[in-house]
């Protein structure tokens, strides 16, 4: 919860509003706060943060929410996948 001066609470709207302005003063590319979210999440998932302490920071009581909507496959992980499925797919077109 962030609140003002006069301790009102920020609405959504008004976060998101002053994080685009911070975004454009700065010269950030503007992205969504719920994309920016999920790549914090995974670029501390794949620098080893544990699950749980993720969850918790994300204020998420099952660790399987984090993993499901915040953290994403590091691209060099994914690479090794297609590689390993490559060298199927050769296999099988080969005769093997």
């Amino acid at each position: 919860m962030c609140v003002n001066a006069a301790g009102e609470v920020h609405t959504t709207k008004q976060l998101r509003t002053r994080a685009y302005k911070l975004m454009a003063d700065i010269g950030l590319r503007q992205v969504r706060l719920y994309d920016a979210r999920a790549s914090c999440f995974t670029y501390l998932a794949n620098n080893g943060v544990p699950d749980h302490l993720l969850a918790r920071w994300a204020g998420h009581t099952n660790v399987k929410t984090t993993k499901r909507w915040y953290v994403k496959p590091d691209v060099e992980d994914l690479r090794g996948a297609a590689t390993t499925w490559g060298g199927l797919h050769s296999a099988q077109e080969g005769g093997v």
